[in-house]
Order: C-alpha cells, then structure tokens, then sequence
C-alpha cells in the first residue's frame, strides 16, 4: 500500500460533482492499493499513520500524532498511486490491485483507522472527485509498506 499524507488545516472531497464531506485539522490521506496488498499491508499502515508524529506541540515539534492533536482523516481512494513511470513517458498502472481487491482493502484501512481512534471521513471508490487541501506547513509526507519492513 501507498499513502500520501498531507497535514491539512483542512480538506473536503466533492464526489460526483455533488455531495462533498469534510474535516477539520488532520490529515488528507491519498491511498492506493497495489497488487498483493493484504490485511496485514493495511493493519501496518494504518497503525503507522494513526501514531504518526507530524502535528506540533507547544515547542512548535512535531511531536503530536493524531489522536493528540485531536485531528480527523480524509480517507481518498487513489489508484494512480500504483503507477509505475520508469518506462516512457506513459505512466503504467499494471501495479495497482485490481479494483474490487482494492475496494475491500480501502475500507478494511478505513475500518483499521477508525478501530485506533481517527474520526475517518472517506472520498468513494471509483468515482470523479474533487480533493482541496489546505495544507499546513506544508507536511506531505510518502508512507510505502513496501518500504516500512512490518513495523508499526
């Protein structure tokens, strides 16, 4: 699983050109899902996430994680994340899960997220959407269980 990770000030997603959901601080979280991704891919990152340290104390460090800092998650599906751009100039999206596979695992992570104490708001699977982020730092950070060695 990929994750980008932007500390927000806050962000909302329009789904469809219609409804829109929002949050206050926290964080906007693009996932994607890759192919072999499994429960374990997402108890690990969402552990990861949800402990985070990235909000600032009263020293201004980063010090607080979300639940610290009060904070809520934007939960976007984002299957470009499972790109791969090192052929050409055409990016190749043989690396993400297959939709319905990425679908169960989007909300599992949602669920996982929710479970460790982050108010999670959601974008939805497969549809057009609108993501502002008023980012605040600004914080992105890249979160990778490839590269996380299944640790928490």
């Amino acid at each position: 699983m990929r994750a980008v990770v932007q500390r927000a000030l806050s962000a909302s997603v329009t789904i469809n050109g219609g409804e829109t959901r929002s949050i206050g601080r926290g964080l906007a979280v693009f996932l994607g899902v890759v192919k072999g991704d499994t429960e374990r891919e997402a108890d690990v990152l969402a552990g990861k996430l949800s402990g985070l340290r990235v909000f600032s104390d009263e020293a201004d460090k980063m010090n607080l994680s979300l639940s610290d800092a009060g904070g809520q998650v934007l939960l976007i599906p984002n299957f470009t994340l499972g790109t791969d751009c090192k052929k050409g100039r055409r990016p190749s999206f043989d690396l993400a899960a297959p939709p319905d596979r990425a679908r169960e695992l989007f909300l599992y992570f949602a669920d996982r997220l929710g479970e460790l104490g982050a108010p999670v708001v959601t974008g939805e699977f497969g549809a057009d959407m609108r993501v502002p982020v008023d980012n605040d730092g600004p914080v992105t950070i890249i979160l990778d269980t490839e590269k996380l060695g299944g640790t928490t």
